[in-house]
């Protein structure tokens, strides 16, 4: 077994459950966030962070039954089945229980609070968030649902072949499975029920057209191309349900032709082309708008491309507990089955995983990062073409060829190439993390590498690339005052005054370009404190001059 946390199975210490610490309240608040999720396990007599039962730990089953009444006292709509005991192979003994998904009401603790499962954390639920939980519930169960009574010989019988010859060919997939009949093949994708009958995830998968067009709200996708007056110019729709999702997703990628359009940059002595959008973003963007769709409410997914940018909009809003300002690392599925079915056939990397690829293929030709709107009926994705950065593009690419690094390192090393500089706060920021101090892990061995190098501290701290590092590079790299020291902008400012005269902070701005105005505003408050100039007027109106030398 897997001994780490995560969206479907949590771990408890065995004082959780007995002895003077035991708090059974909130082990009932996890068992409440399973059964409103997806369900789920939990494990009881695992201490935290390790990975095994303590070798002379015992179990009595009455500890077991009693725990599992206990919490059946605490809650309210949460389906527990009965304890199993089971020994470890270094002799200790740990107990295991499951928790059902509650597919038709709202799951609460017997005091009427209400959480949900997301990634490995139990999450509160409440006010507004009360009313999307309700109609996520249909949504997490329209997978395994079976409306039509269509049994598997009335299914396709060429997709139910295709179907099983991908899964035995998948490299993602374990021999255990690859060595089932083709029926528990079916059944272990939940693709039919045990007696026979194609579920509604079956029915995308294998059904023929006319058993697709009559679910309640089948797979459809509207592709539309808009000229710069935002006129629609050309427009393609799948409404027939001729596909499955991955053939689908191959004739979106055939007709999509204006996102395969490039642009000509030369690099030195010779031209590259660079596409308006990185392969394999629009991919991932295809496939999570597929994935992540409501199928419970009515509505297309829509693929708008404007000469500029490109927005994915799918059906639903983002998943209870996922926000534009976390995505990047939490974790909540709506389809885990469908998603389970895409991962194995190896057309996305799986759960939370997307958009870590988006942000890396997006940083690494310097192109800005997604912008996610969400609302309770749709979630659209926008990505802008872009002006590529030619000089940092190919700082980047100098990098990749002589260092080996993470996908968080080049993420990081992109965002910092693409400011030139940017403070830590910044940088937390368009990283999603909630604290600075987390920006270590995405750090790794840049500045152990001499790749990125600082200036400030704490707060004031800023990253910028290294320029010893390409002093050998033979890089053309042009100049910039963005970069520029503190005490050298101190003494540019004074020379542009004392040629100048009196001038106002936005006049010097003006004129010292590629400097932030920041910095410039940072730089007069110390120069003035230093006795260097001399403030006049008020705020609004204040300009600045040289002080007189005594």
């Amino acid at each position: 077994m897997d001994f780490s946390e995560s969206s479907n199975i949590d771990f408890k210490s065995l004082k959780k459950v007995i002895g003077p610490r035991s708090d059974l309240k909130s082990l009932a608040e996890t068992c409440v966030s399973f059964a409103n999720a997806q369900g789920g396990a939990i494990i009881v007599g695992i201490e935290d962070r390790k990975s095994e039962p303590p070798r002379n730990q015992k179990i009595e089953q009455e500890v077991a039954n009693k725990t599992i009444s206990r919490l059946r006292d605490l809650t309210d709509s949460v389906g527990l089945l009965n304890p199993e005991i089971i020994v470890h192979e270094n002799g200790g003994e740990y107990f295991k229980f499951v928790i059902h998904p509650s597919t038709r009401t709202i799951a609460t603790t017997s005091t009427g609070k209400v959480f949900i499962r997301v990634t490995d954390n139990c999450v509160p639920v409440s006010g507004e968030e009360l009313t999307n939980l309700a109609a996520e519930k249909s949504a997490f169960q329209w997978e395994l649902v079976s409306v039509g009574r269509v049994t598997l010989e009335d299914a396709d019988i060429n997709q139910v072949t295709y179907f099983v010859e991908q899964i035995q060919n998948s490299k993602f997939v374990s021999d255990f499975i690859k060595e089932k009949s083709n029926e528990e093949i079916l059944e272990f994708y939940q693709l039919i029920t045990p007696d026979g009958f194609l579920t509604n995830l079956g029915i995308i998968w294998l059904g023929k057209a006319n058993q697709r067009a009559r679910l309640s709200y089948p797979l459809t996708v509207q592709y539309i191309v808009y000229n710069n007056l935002e006129e629609k110019i050309r427009k393609k729709d799948w409404h027939f349900h001729l596909h499955n999702p991955k053939e689908l997703l191959v004739e979106i990628e055939k007709e999509a032709i204006e996102l395969n359009y490039s642009t000509e940059i030369s690099s030195g002595l010779f031209r590259k082309q660079l596409r308006n959008y990185p392969k394999e973003v629009i991919r991932e963007l295809l496939i999570n708008a597929i994935a992540h769709k409501r199928y419970t409410i009515s509505g297309d997914i829509f693929i708008e491309v404007y000469p500029d940018r490109m927005v994915i909009t799918n059906p639903g809003g983002l998943p209870l507990g996922i926000t534009a300002d976390n995505i990047l690392h939490e974790r909540h599925r709506r389809n885990p089955h469908l998603i389970q079915t895409l991962h194995d056939l190896g057309l996305m990397e799986g759960e939370g995983s997307g958009y870590d690829l988006i942000y890396e293929k997006l940083v690494r030709e310097i192109k800005p990062l997604p912008i996610i709107e969400s609302s309770i009926n749709k979630t659209s994705v926008t990505v802008y073409s872009g002006v590529v950065d030619k000089e940092a593009l190919e700082i980047l690419e100098y990098i990749s060829q002589h260092f080996k690094l993470s996908q968080k390192e080049y993420i990081l090393l992109g965002l910092v190439a693409s400011d030139k500089k940017i403070l830590s706060t910044q940088l937390s920021y368009k990283l999603q993390l909630a604290t600075e101090d987390r920006l270590r892990s995405w750090l790794g061995s840049l500045l152990d590498k001499s790749i990125l190098t600082t200036r400030g501290i704490k707060k004031g701290t800023e990253y910028l690339l290294n320029p010893a590092l390409f002093s050998q590079s033979k890089l053309n790299i042009v100049p910039t005052l963005k970069t520029i020291d503190k005490e050298q902008l101190k003494h540019l400012i004074i020379e542009y005054l004392k040629y100048n005269g009196e001038r106002s902070k936005q006049e010097i701005h003006k004129h010292i370009k590629d400097v932030e105005l920041s910095d410039i505003q940072k730089c007069l408050y110390a120069l003035t404190k230093e006795g260097s100039l001399l403030p006049l007027g008020g705020r609004k109106n204040r300009t600045y001059k040289l002080a007189k030398k005594k």
